[in-house]
């Protein structure tokens, strides 16, 4: 027997022994190492998917399992197997973390066109991060995900990659890659071949979103929306403005970096504040020389800099206007649960100056007004300068900047 002749019954029998003695014990037993790719989602756990076909074999009667060296794990074997018996399959550990997810992204291996990468994979995230945002249901039958996706995919694409729209290639590869889950017991085609993929897609019409942990991440924490959005960003789009298409899918404005409250409360008061600062100001810094050097549209139309830098420095207030003479608290809150204060820039954008909390102020609106029309405006604005770098260099706890 092999692993062809392996059951739905058998598996699940494997997996119980899995849960009662452990992944460590299981592991052992049977003489596999730690998956590193692909993985078994059951009931809410995951579990080495090779070791558990191997293990699985042993339940069939009067077999002995199979051993590592006898079959291999992957798409065309094992994990097949497994996804034909009906088991969802996964490529990689689950993305819990920001660091996973925007690493998995940064791994990403687009088709390219002359002027960069082809953008379909990136537009297919925004979107479905934008109605992660939004909590918007997680998964969508196939017919709906192509009438939202193909007028996207149409509008928003470079110069040499294919008009017409099609998300099934993208969706292909993002499945690949873990960052994308599809509701179907059929192994997932590669995203290549043009008849064969579209055909695959036509006859399984799969249900499908972002995974469940990727998708709650990025519906209850803004910080993280924000990093993910920047890794696709920088991943993708380089010169190519990104900004119509963040627009298109409702990731614009400030509200790209909210919070859900209903979702954050509990862990947002016991989040270290100093260390969300610097994941912001690394947003703001990691965008700052991502454009440095390129035609000026792009470097001065860059709205989820412009955010991270806002919220950064609402964060480093406290609440509070940051007018060294003044530390009055904010008159009253947004709906979001932000101190209502202006986040102004102490030295002008026209001028030279930046998009970063090193030059930026949170101000009371009695301090804004005397800063932008108040006959001591130009003594105050020397004296807020001082006061943002003062400050940012306190919650950063270095006096290293990057350079303009």
């Amino acid at each position: 027997m092999a692993l062809r002749d392996l059951t739905r019954d058998a598996v699940i029998a494997a997996i119980r022994e899995f849960d009662r003695v452990g992944r460590e014990r299981f592991l052992v037993k049977y003489g596999f190492a730690e998956s590193r790719r692909l993985f078994v989602v059951y009931e809410g756990k995951f579990y080495d998917s090779k070791a558990l076909a191997g293990a699985a074999h042993a339940f069939l009667s009067g077999q002995p399992p199979l051993r590592a060296t006898e079959f291999s794990g992957g798409w065309s074997h094992a994990a097949g197997v497994l996804q034909r018996l009906g088991f969802d399959v996964i490529d990689r550990v689950p993305l819990l973390t920001v660091q996973e997810l925007v690493r998995a992204i940064e791994e990403l291996r687009p088709a390219t066109v002359a002027s960069g990468p082809m953008l379909k994979q990136a537009v297919v995230l925004l979107w479905a991060i934008g109605r992660a945002q939004r909590g918007a249901d997680r998964v969508l039958v196939w017919e709906r995900t192509q009438a939202e996706l193909i007028p996207l995919l149409s509008a928003h694409h470079r110069s040499g990659e294919r008009p017409e729209g099609r998300p099934d290639y993208p969706i292909a590869a993002l499945c690949r890659a873990g960052l994308w889950t599809l509701d179907t017991s059929a192994a997932v085609p590669t995203a290549h071949g043009d008849a064969r993929l579209r055909r695959w897609f036509d006859e399984h019409q799969p249900d499908g979103g972002l995974p469940a942990p990727v998708y709650e991440l990025l519906r209850s924490s803004g910080l993280a929306r924000v990093q993910v959005v920047t890794a696709i960003i920088d991943k993708f789009f380089g010169d190519f403005d990104y900004v119509a298409v963040t627009k298109a899918v409702g990731l614009e404005g400030g509200s790209v970096i909210d919070d859900n409250p209903a979702l954050t409360d509990d862990e947002a008061s016991s989040e270290d504040p100093k260390r969300a600062y610097q994941d912001l100001i690394d947003v703001v810094t990691n965008r700052e020389a991502s454009t440095r050097g390129k035609r000026r549209p792009t470097v001065g139309n860059d709205p989820i800099r412009l955010a991270a830098a806002q919220r950064a420095v609402i964060l480093r207030s406290g609440g509070l206007c940051e007018n060294p003479s003044c530390g009055k608290p904010a008159p009253d809150h947004t709906d979001s649960g932000l101190p209502v204060l202006e986040v102004d820039h102490v030295s002008d954008i026209a001028t030279g100056g930046r998009d970063h909390p090193v030059q930026m102020i949170a101000l009371c609106p009695d301090c804004h007004a005397v800063k932008t029309r108040g006959r001591s405006r130009h003594q105050l604005r020397e004296r807020l300068l001082v006061a943002a770098k003062e400050r940012h260099e306190a919650w950063c706890g270095t006096a290293e900047l990057l350079e303009a």
